[in-house]
């Protein structure tokens, strides 16, 4: 039975297994699973839909490898597939479970990645090709850094010796994802995840809970391209920017990968990482209001690829997303 993550922040309560760690063995950015439904759910999430070894499984949950062995085999996981999609299926999305950096360079630019703004959205053409979708991975305002999902520079939050506690994204039964959090000051933030078809649908609304108003509401969104086979070249060469698009071609030429996000403050890509950013702008935001941008993730099989912006636009995915009542 699908594990339904309601908000939870994991425990930091260790599942009572045989064999602890060792001194050596401690892993810092590890979330430990609390419960067996936990640990089956998160087993199952590495194993069948990524593909992690045991180390990385041992790196995303903090337990040793007979304790992991144990597991899978309790869970009758080690010989199991995950299920396989058919064209009428939704895109398969997942949490992304942490353990294994979803960056190939600039590694320094993103010290313990947190897990709870991540998720993987698996190519429709490969079962075991993935982006990794960072939404939010940093919100700025006229405040300063106001949220970082990662160790890079300070943040406001930082500054001041505060620590933000992990949480985890809500996973339902349609696919749908939420996540939410409230930040030290009230402001609160979240994302919602809609998988269809051809395309995952996402809303981030940010509410002021503060006394004063909030601008400059700089969101930066980030696909990392590390685990979709044909698109790991380190280049911007193969990346076409039209705010509020940013879209990167497999090495093949005939398979795209998409990402749009309106407002747009600015499209853009990193070429170390490699990553494709379409970071949106809030609107201002008085006190106890609440602004909401709108996302696309996509992929377009061919070569036209100023056609296919065409056809997002008319298909007017914003207009379904502001219509729709999550």
């Amino acid at each position: 039975m699908l594990w339904i993550c309601r908000v939870a922040v994991f425990s930091l309560i260790c599942c009572c297994l045989a064999v602890p760690l060792s001194a050596e063995e401690t892993f810092p950015n590890a979330r430990k699973p609390a419960t067996d439904e936990e640990l089956k759910y998160w087993l199952e999430n590495m194993s069948l839909y990524h593909h992690y070894s045991l180390d990385e499984m041992q790196q995303a949950t903090g337990l040793s490898k007979p304790e992991i062995k144990s597991a899978l085999k309790r869970f009758e996981l080690q010989e199991r597939l995950a299920p396989e999609r058919k064209p009428a299926d939704i895109l398969t999305v997942k949490p992304y479970p942490g353990g294994r950096h979803p960056r190939i360079g600039f590694l320094e630019g993103a010290i313990n990645p947190q897990r709870e703004t991540k998720i993987s959205v698996f190519a429709p053409w490969d079962p075991a090709s993935y982006v990794v979708l960072d939404i939010p991975e940093a919100i700025w305002s006229n405040l300063g850094l106001t949220y970082l999902a990662h160790t890079h520079v300070p943040t406001i939050w930082t500054q001041q010796n505060k620590e933000l506690p992990p949480q985890e994204w809500s996973v339902y039964l349609d696919g749908s994802m939420v996540a939410r959090r409230r930040l030290p000051n009230g402001i609160e933030f979240g994302t919602i995840v809609l998988p269809l078809q051809k395309a995952v649908l996402m809303e981030m609304w940010l509410k002021n809970g503060t006394d004063e108003p909030l601008s400059r509401l700089r969101v930066q969104n980030c696909a990392m391209l590390k685990m979709m086979d044909g698109f790991t070249q380190q280049s911007n060469d193969n990346k076409v920017f039209r705010a509020p698009y940013a879209a990167c071609r497999s090495a093949k030429g005939n398979h795209w990968v998409i990402m749009g996000w309106t407002p747009c403050f600015k499209a853009w890509g990193n070429q170390k990482c490699p990553c494709l950013h379409s970071d949106p702008i809030f609107p201002d935001c008085p006190p106890g209001e609440i602004k909401r941008v709108y996302g696309i993730l996509t992929f377009y099989t061919g070569t036209d690829i100023e056609g296919e912006f065409k056809r997002l636009e008319k298909e007017n995915w914003k207009k379904y997303l502001m219509e729709r009542t999550f």
